[in-house]
């Protein structure tokens, strides 16, 4: 019984691992004309990350990415008004929506009891990005983004939802020497890697250098 477990896990294992090849190999590098908007969920962080997120927000066309929903969370006071800024005057209430999850890390907070509140903060985000069905997954480093992105390679990995979701990393314009935590973690699940500084553009295969986006 023992031998069967073991083998069947090791199955698993290498079906996982060619499922991982794949979305990461294959499926990031397929472009698929869309005819339909784009169903955007944008992760916002607090002070410079939400201001350089929503100078990126602000260039997309609102009628190709939509609807599009937000994730803040819950200790962030500032995002949420830059958000009904941008989105009030002009956008109808069916077009976006604001969610809110626990916090994976807290700025100072040490390592060990981050993986606690990380966990918690996944076990908030596996029904709503399975409620949401994302197309595209954008974010640009706070912490917040990291539950978020590993909960939707998951699900697609298992197929719960598109696998031509796409999911993109933009660092953030503060990190010109290092790539943040965020980044190398997300680098290994990410469809594409965006830095803003040269410097960096060798950090990964995947990086891509389009000069300051801010």
């Amino acid at each position: 019984m023992f031998l069967l477990f073991v083998v069947l896990l090791k199955v698993a294992v290498f079906l996982l691992a060619i499922r991982y090849y794949y979305l990461t190999n294959v499926a990031s590098a397929v472009h698929i004309r869309r005819r339909k908007p784009v169903k955007t969920l944008i992760v916002l962080g607090s002070g410079g990350h939400t201001a350089e997120m929503m100078t990126i927000v602000k260039q997309l066309n609102k009628k190709n990415y939509s609807p599009r929903y937000y994730i803040l969370a819950s200790t962030d006071s500032t995002s949420e008004s830059k958000v009904l800024d941008f989105e009030e005057p002009t956008t109808s209430k069916n077009d976006y929506e604001i969610f809110r999850i626990k916090r994976s890390r807290h700025v100072g907070q040490s390592y060990l009891t981050s993986v606690f509140t990380t966990i918690q903060s996944i076990w908030q985000c596996i029904p709503l990005i399975y409620q949401v069905q994302p197309d595209l997954v954008l974010c640009n480093g706070p912490g917040t983004c990291v539950p978020i992105c590993l909960i939707a390679f998951m699900l697609k990995v298992i197929g719960a939802i598109n696998v031509q979701c796409k999911i993109v990393f933009i660092e953030s314009f503060c990190r010109v020497k290092t790539v943040s935590l965020s980044g190398k973690i997300l680098v290994w699940i990410s469809d594409s890697f965006v830095v803003q500084w040269p410097q960096l553009v060798n950090f990964s295969p995947k990086t891509k250098y389009f000069g300051r986006l801010f």
